[in-house]
């Protein structure tokens, strides 16, 4: 069956942060794509005119584009509209409306903080909007009840087949290559669980701090804001099942049984750190307990991954800017060589650089059976792929929700920290440019594995 084809794209929030670091450029990738043909109408309380707002898309892709395409770039500015008004005023969504000019089919994209979800649903009820799709930008609530509730009120206009939960990491060409590189090879599938994988480590770490986002920050910290949303995401593609087919049907059903088979996270299995200097920040209160570091020991209660532990840190201000997983592999079972734990493994890594690679013990030149431990990279390269604001968008455009996240699964992820949101130890203080506070190893069994490649 194919999908009905948007006819225009508003997005709220269009003066925003989000916005300038990625939206504006993923708009000119659809232009160039012929996605876009269509009015593109921004909304936000900026106090612009259309002509403000064309200038600043202008400039900001001048910026961001290593080679612009001015036929393309005029293309662009010349179907963006704007309306300028108070999300919780109805005079702002009469302007939405007369705005669409007829669309019927609109697909209406959410990047402002969930706290105004609500009213502005409310207020596309009264509009063309309501009869197409809603893309929602995280975080998808706070805890388990939150989200629950943003569901009950995006649904009370959406039905669930027309929301589109984004998270920008599902956009990712190396987040994607993880499903090809597992099940289009037969050679990694028969040791792919708890027969031969020893641990999972996954990191996403980066070396700076909050900067002017304190206040933001505040609201949600590490946990929230990477580890249940990208981070679980990434954990259900490494461990599903292969799907029985690309539908987004299929994809998402299979990523929800993973889900429902993750143990709900203790008080024990959970370390909260916050760099040195955090409460000096702006924004940030001078006795914040919210974690800038988080790690975490997590258990899948299912056939294949039963004793396999998985591990998380996530953090500000630490040594490097890495995001990648780390899967070791189990010791042989009798030595005929000089073999150490972890001497094999598999490591995808997502930034800086995009990485496949698997690491092995090989004989070194000469007498004797001395050998050291090499990596094959079968990826090690940049991928040239467009912006995931411009993947995710253009796939609600056209209708495919295989990359963007179900309500069930979303609460899903959240029962899983549920507990450790309410009930935690203080926060540890640890000095920035290290990898978290000790109780960190602790929680590991001894020292992290360093990532490869980093920044």
């Amino acid at each position: 069956m194919t999908e009905r084809r948007a006819d225009a794209l508003v997005i709220f929030g269009v003066s925003g942060d989000l916005a300038h670091k990625k939206i504006y450029r993923s708009l000119y990738s659809l232009e160039e794509q012929g996605l876009l043909a269509f009015p593109v109408i921004g909304v936000a309380r900026a106090g612009w005119t259309v002509h403000e707002f064309k200038r600043e898309v202008h400039q900001v892709v001048d910026q961001q584009v290593r080679s612009v395409n001015e036929k393309v770039l005029d293309a662009l500015l010349a179907r963006l509209d704007y309306v300028d008004g108070d999300y919780r005023d109805a005079a702002t969504f009469g302007a939405v409306k007369a705005a669409l000019n007829g669309a019927q089919f609109p697909v209406t994209y959410l990047a402002i903080p969930p706290s105004m979800f609500e009213s502005v649903v409310q207020g596309l009820s009264e509009t063309p909007a309501a009869e197409g799709r809603l893309v929602v930008e995280k975080p998808f609530g706070r805890d388990l009840a939150s989200a629950r509730a943003l569901d009950a009120s995006v649904h009370a206009v959406f039905p669930e087949d027309r929301v589109f939960r984004i998270d920008h990491f599902l956009g990712k060409e190396a987040i994607e290559n993880i499903l090809v590189f597992r099940f289009a090879n037969e050679l990694f599938e028969p040791f792919w669980n708890r027969d031969h994988i020893a641990r999972v480590i996954v990191t996403m770490a980066e070396d700076f701090g909050v900067a002017d986002r304190g206040a933001f920050y505040e609201e949600v910290g590490a946990l929230r804001d990477v580890i249940e949303n990208h981070l679980f995401q990434l954990l259900a593609l490494l461990t599903m099942n292969a799907p029985t087919g690309l539908d987004a049907h299929a994809l998402r059903d299979e990523k929800a049984r993973i889900f429902r088979a993750m143990r709900p996270v203790l008080p024990d299995d959970l370390v909260r750190g916050q760099y040195r200097g955090y409460r000096l920040e702006k924004g940030v209160a001078p006795d914040s307990d919210v974690e800038t570091f988080a790690a975490l020991r997590l258990w899948i209660d299912d056939w294949r991954w039963e004793g396999v532990p998985f591990y998380f840190r996530a953090g500000k201000r630490l040594p490097h800017t890495v995001t990648e997983v780390l899967i070791e592999l189990k010791e042989p079972p009798r030595y005929l060589f000089d073999c150490d734990a972890g001497d094999n493994w598999i490591r995808y890594q997502v930034n800086p650089q995009t990485v496949v690679a698997i690491g092995a013990r090989i004989k070194d030149t000469g007498r004797g059976y001395d050998s050291s431990v090499r990596e094959l990279k079968l990826i090690d390269e940049e991928v040239n792929a467009m912006p995931e604001y411009a993947r995710l968008l253009g796939d609600a455009i056209v209708g495919d929700s295989t990359l963007f996240t179900r309500e069930d699964a979303v609460e899903m992820a959240w029962a899983v920290v549920d507990e450790v949101l309410r009930e935690h130890a203080p926060v540890e203080e640890y000095e920035p440019g290290t990898w978290g506070p000790p109780s960190a190893e602790a929680l590991f069994g001894g020292p992290w594995p360093e990532p490869g490649d980093p920044a």
